[in-house]
Formats: structure tokens, C-alpha cells, sequence
């Protein structure tokens, strides 16, 4: 496929990595030299200087010829002006990011395809969305769901109270006598290292704490037992204090407001004045939730979430880590710089967020649905989660799953026939249209998608 990115800030840089891997060919556009040059350096790209609203500089790009436009500058109107004249060149299709939340709501009656336009992403929305998802999982560090909610992965941290450490996973068979969920990934602290190990786990691999696993279990059932072998329970959120004055900020207390109460530190007294007059079920509050002494005059210890959404990483951080002295369970810091996910980690952050990591895998898994199902990526995980459906005549139809010779650094972690979910083992057989979830490195995914298709 032939793909013009308009943009080369964090969005478009990950969103160029993921699909360079694929095979693509990739043209970056961007007036930043020196983030282009890092492009360059770093992925099996093209790249032009220059402005993405120029036609000069779309024809250069190969916009003639091109199967998708992704806009993803920090521009809302450049965005939609660099779609409505790469749909004039012949684009097949053009994706805008947007930074105003009006056009969501509207996205559907507002004809947006007259603008040139196939789909629109406003990654607050996404981050607000996926908070609301951590907030109902308020026990896991990660949550997606599958097939309507009939299959779960969640990230559990391994602590001192779980029965699952210190065993190998051949070990901890006994405790799944039900066989309703798969451990599917292990996230290992390395000493000395920025990034952290991810191990696509078998029999003899060990849980150690301070551990992430994920594990793909059955709705319900499974789910709680997940939880309950580690050690966790979710909590019953009612109070939430939140710290920022970023449009996340924003987005994610109108969102919450409706069904938590809300408390919204901001240190800029003109975005409180504005969020105190839109926000009517909030109550803000002029200053920062690293003043500890305020905090404390606000309850801090007495909520059952915290929320550190500003623009500032190093802030939220250390937000985050006061707010869990002061014994709140639940946290979530978004962190800017998508190379920091670990390190925060690594400090002992509850969950981490990242819109634009968001935004960029949003782009993907819908650039991909002629491959897969469903795809995602999770912060700091160097593995993917792929969804596929056994087609008529696949190579795994016909042998159990022990004889398939399936890639080491890939696993099933579960799969749904009809309404009912299972999670293979060595003398499982699979069969035409189950909808299959796998864990697998990236340089595996290839031979996958070949294996049940």
C-alpha cells in the first residue's frame, strides 16, 4: 500500500513505525527537519520537507498514486485541507486528526466525505474512553475486550499477596482447573535497561514479583479468578480527583462527571474559569497537585482515584506517587513522551496513558481490518494482539493445536465459537470461523495471518 503521513510528531512517528513493518511504502511529510532526520535514521521511509497543504508538495509525495492519507499534524485545519486536496489528487482514502470535539457527535450528519474526509480521530476522546475502561477495571493496569465482552486481556502487577508468584506456569496448572483463562505475556523489569523484557510465556517461565502478566480469561469467571490469584479485587470508585489543564483533562472530566463525583486541580486560573462555567458537575480547583499541603486540604487521601492528565510527564508522575502516599489505590498518569512508559512503570504508576500511542494504533487496527479482526498494541509490551477468523482450507483446520508447529514467540490465548469462548490446549482442534485471539512478536505476525487464512 502506498501511504502519505502529513506529520512526523509522536503520532505519526509511531504510527510510520507500525506500518513500515508491514511492508508499506511510506512518505512522511513535514516542515521539521530535524524530525524528519530521525525518521529517516530510524524507519524505512521516505521523507519530504515541505507543507502538507501544498499541491507541489502532494503531487512530489506521490499523492497521484497514493492508497491512504493520514493527517495527523497538530492542526486541525491542516489536517482537513491537506484530505480535501489529496481526495482531488485521487487518494483512496483520507483519515484527518481533529482537535475539536464537535465534529464527533456530528461525524455521521455532517457530511464529512464531502470535505474529502473517510475518517476523523480526536485522541482525547480515545484517551477519555480508554480511562473510563481503567476506571472500570480499577484493579488491572490494562484492559481490552473481545467478540462483545466475551473475552478479557488484562495486566495484573505481581505483588507479594499473589499466589502466582514464584511459580512457573506448569506450576500454577492446578490452579485453573476450569481452563478459563491464558497467561499470554510477561513485562520483566530489567536492571540497567530503559525498556523492559516482554516474554511470550511457556510452562517453564517463572512469575516473579513485580511482574506484568496478561492473561486473556472468560468473561466474569474467569476474569475473577485472575484477580483473585493475584491478589487484587476491583474497586468501588465513587470519588475521582483529576490534575491537569490539557484537553484530556477536559474531556475526561465531562465524561466522568456524569457518574462520578469530580475534583479538578488546574494551575492556570483562566482554564479554571472556563471549566468551572462548562463543567457544571465538577468542581475545580486553582492549583497543583503537587502542593502537597493543598492536596491535603482537598481530600486527596479520601479519593478513590487519581488522575494526572497534564501536559507535563515529570508532574504527573510525581503527582501520581504522592497521590499513592496518601493511600489512593487507583492512579493513571499520562505520559507524553511514549519512551518514559516504562520508567514510570517502573516506579510503581498504577497505569500509564498516552493519546497519541492511542491515536496511532486506533489509525492501524483501521487500516487493517482487511487482515485481521481486531488488532491492538499495549504501552510497553513488545508483542501484538491480533484477532482472526479460520477460514475455509486453513492450514490449521484438521490437526490439534501440539502438531501445528506454531511460531515460539506466539500464543493462542483464547478463541470464541459462536457465543461460547474456549482456550486451546495441546489436543484442541480448531474449525471454520472461529474468531481467534493471539499474542505474537511482530516478526511473527506473517506467518499467522498465512496459518488461518
Amino acid at each position: 500500500m502506498n501511504i502519505i503521513i502529513a506529520g512526523t510528531g509522536e503520532v505519526g512517528f509511531h504510527l510510520s513505525k507500525l506500518l513500515a513493518q508491514e511492508s508499506h511504502s511510506i512518505v512522511i511529510i513535514d516542515h521539521d527537519k530535524k524530525a524528519l532526520e530521525k525518521a529517516s535514521h530510524n524507519l524505512d521511509v521516505s521523507t519530504i520537507k515541505g507543507d502538507v497543504t501544498s499541491i507541489k508538495t502532494l503531487e512530489i509525495a506521490g499523492a497521484k498514486k497514493a492508497d491512504l492519507l493520514i493527517a495527523v499534524t497538530s492542526s486541525q485545519q491542516t489536517n482537513i485541507l491537506s484530505c480535501t486536496l489529496g481526495k482531488k489528487f485521487g487518494v483512496k482514502k483520507c483519515i484527518a486528526r481533529i482537535s475539536n470535539s464537535e465534529l464527533l457527535p456530528r461525524k455521521d450528519s455532517f457530511d464529512l466525505s464531502s470535505l474529502g474526509i473517510d475518517e476523523v480521530i480526536y485522541p482525547e476522546a480515545l484517551g477519555a474512553n480508554e480511562i473510563k475502561t481503567l476506571l472500570k477495571e480499577s484493579a488491572v493496569t490494562d484492559s481490552l475486550e473481545f467478540d462483545g465482552g466475551l473475552l478479557h486481556l488484562m495486566g495484573i502487577m505481581i505483588d507479594g499477596e499473589s499466589e502466582l508468584k514464584g511459580k512457573t506456569l506448569g506450576e500454577s496448572t492446578y490452579l485453573n482447573p476450569d481452563t478459563n483463562y491464558t497467561p499470554v505475556a510477561i513485562v520483566r523489569d530489567i536492571t540497567d535497561e530503559i525498556h523492559n523484557e516482554t516474554i511470550i510465556p511457556r510452562s517453564h517461565n517463572i512469575l516473579k514479583e513485580g511482574d506484568t502478566a496478561y492473561f486473556i480469561a472468560e468473561s466474569d469467571k474467569g476474569v475473577e479468578k485472575v484477580l483473585s490469584l493475584a491478589g487484587k479485587e476491583n474497586l468501588e470508585i465513587n470519588n475521582i480527583m483529576i490534575f491537569g489543564g490539557s484537553p484530556l483533562a477536559y474531556m475526561t472530566a465531562k465524561y466522568l462527571s456524569k457518574k462520578y463525583n469530580i475534583k479538578l486541580v488546574c494551575d492556570d486560573i483562566e482554564k479554571c474559569e472556563r471549566f468551572a462555567d462548562e463543567l457544571s458537575n465538577v468542581m475545580v480547583i486553582n492549583g497543583s497537585a503537587t502542593n502537597i499541603d493543598l492536596m491535603q486540604e482537598e481530600d486527596l487521601d479520601k479519593m478513590d482515584a487519581f488522575l494526572a492528565l497534564s501536559y507535563e510527564t515529570e508532574k504527573n508522575i510525581l503527582a501520581s506517587l504522592a497521590a499513592k502516599e496518601s493511600g489512593v489505590k487507583k492512579t493513571i498518569s499520562q505520559v507524553e513522551n511514549i519512551d518514559f512508559i516504562p520508567l514510570a512503570q517502573n516506579m510503581g504508576l498504577n497505569t500509564t496513558i498516552n493519546i497519541k500511542y492511542l491515536t496511532a494504533n486506533f489509525i492501524f487496527k483501521y487500516i487493517s481490518g482487511d487482515k485481521f479482526l481486531d488488532y491492538s498494541t499495549l504501552k510497553g509490551v513488545d508483542a501484538e494482539i491480533i484477532e482472526v477468523e479460520v477460514k475455509e482450507g486453513a492450514e490449521v483446520l484438521g490437526a490439534q493445536l501440539k502438531d501445528l508447529n506454531f511460531p515460539k514467540d506466539s500464543i493462542v490465548g483464547g478463541l470464541t465459537r459462536g457465543e461460547k469462548a474456549f482456550f486451546p490446549r495441546g489436543k484442541f482442534e480448531f474449525e471454520e470461523e472461529d474468531r481467534v485471539i493471539i499474542v505474537t512478536k511482530k516478526e511473527k505476525k506473517s506467518t499467522i495471518e498465512s496459518m488461518f487464512k
